[in-house]
């Protein structure tokens, strides 16, 4: 079979480099980047970091509103399409990129495959909300990662094509944290021990755009008792700059260390040397209980309902307070039991037997 695969942002390029793998083995596959994110440290370090190949299209769509950018990756695609005539088109997650391959592919009545259906927070203030629900409507393979995921397509009236594969992040962790234990001194250039600090990411709309979610979250993280590492997400410097909240980053008394984005492996090997981990991405909450580090959710849903009541998660929203009441808890917690929530690892080949079926 013929494939296009269509990524766009950071979590899809993680997804992809599995699949990808597992899928040429059979298949042929077109790999299209709409170029949502586009800065090296936010998009090329993946492609050389975890041996995906290089996109054979790159769109260039680059930044934009939701509508403005969802409809050049639509017209782009499209274009793509019809030149490529593949046998199904391949899409991950919930992003502009996932929802604008799906309306693509579907009205050129090509079935489509989503990696990571029946994913729901409920909470349709997110655009990441209705990028999953559209792309679940119109896919003919719904890869989901957990029975939770599958019932609740079932209550949406979606049965047919619905396959409970694992979450594929799962592979990448297995196949890639090791790497990143060998190749990785984001440690020592940071001058941290393993266990002395915290990790943190804050990119989601609802946070960055509201002024004071995101002064919350900030003030939280910096009262911390240990460093806290921020990997700033460019979305964040914006919107700390146009909220005029940067004497929170330089409080002497903080203990924020801000640092650019960084790759997969030097991310995984600062998770996994964390003491706890803080954040409002959905895939960075499975990478945490994955590695078996706890995670504090700056949220107040979760689309990974499993990993709270595994209790290896905690949501807190983004008052100051709850976040540091969290952080203090985190530290007085016993390890609770570490079921296999997401398969055990090998989700790409349980895919890839699915399309060939």
């Amino acid at each position: 079979m013929h494939f296009v695969t269509i990524v766009g942002a950071r979590p899809q390029f993680i997804k992809a480099a599995p699949l990808s793998a597992e899928l040429r083995k059979l298949h042929t596959e077109y790999l299209v980047h709409t170029g949502q994110h586009y800065d090296d440290n936010m998009s090329d370090v993946f492609f050389r970091e975890l041996n995906i190949p290089l996109p054979d299209r790159h769109l260039g769509v680059g930044s934009g509103s939701h509508g403005t950018q969802t409809a050049a990756m639509l017209v782009k695609i499209e274009k793509v399409l019809e030149e490529v005539r593949p046998d199904a088109v391949i899409i991950y997650g919930d992003t502009n990129s996932t929802v604008a391959g799906a309306l693509a592919a579907a009205k050129m009545h090509i079935p489509v495959a989503h990696v990571e259906a029946g994913l729901r927070s409920f909470d349709r203030r997110m655009p990441e909300e209705i990028n999953r629900v559209v792309a679940d409507h119109l896919s003919t393979w719904l890869f989901a990662p957990s029975q939770v995921s599958v019932h609740q397509l079932a209550a949406e009236g979606i049965v047919k094509g619905v396959h409970d594969v694992g979450d594929i992040m799962a592979d990448s962790v297995r196949l890639f944290a090791p790497l990143a234990r060998q190749r990785s001194v984001v440690l020592d250039r940071l001058g941290l021990k393993p266990g002395g600090y915290f990790v943190a990411t804050v990119h989601r709309a609802g946070n960055t755009d509201d002024a004071k979610h995101l002064a919350g979250i900030l003030k939280g993280l910096s009262s911390a008792p240990k460093f806290v590492v921020l990997p700033l997400h460019p979305r964040t410097r914006a919107a700390i700059r146009r909220h005029g909240l940067e004497s929170i980053l330089t409080a002497k008394d903080g203990k924020l260390i801000i640092i650019e984005p960084l790759g997969y492996l030097d991310m995984l090997q600062l998770q996994q040397n964390a003491a706890a981990i803080l954040t409002d991405s959905g895939g960075i909450q499975k990478e945490a209980y994955y590695l078996g580090v706890p995670c504090i959710t700056l949220r107040d849903e979760t689309e990974w309902v499993e990993t709270v009541e595994a209790g290896w998660n905690r949501l807190v929203g983004a008052d100051p307070q709850v976040i540091a009441s969290a952080i203090a808890d985190m530290a007085l917690l016993s390890e609770p039991p570490h079921p296999p929530l997401y398969g055990d690892g090998y989700t790409a080949e349980r895919i890839v037997e699915a399309l060939w079926a």
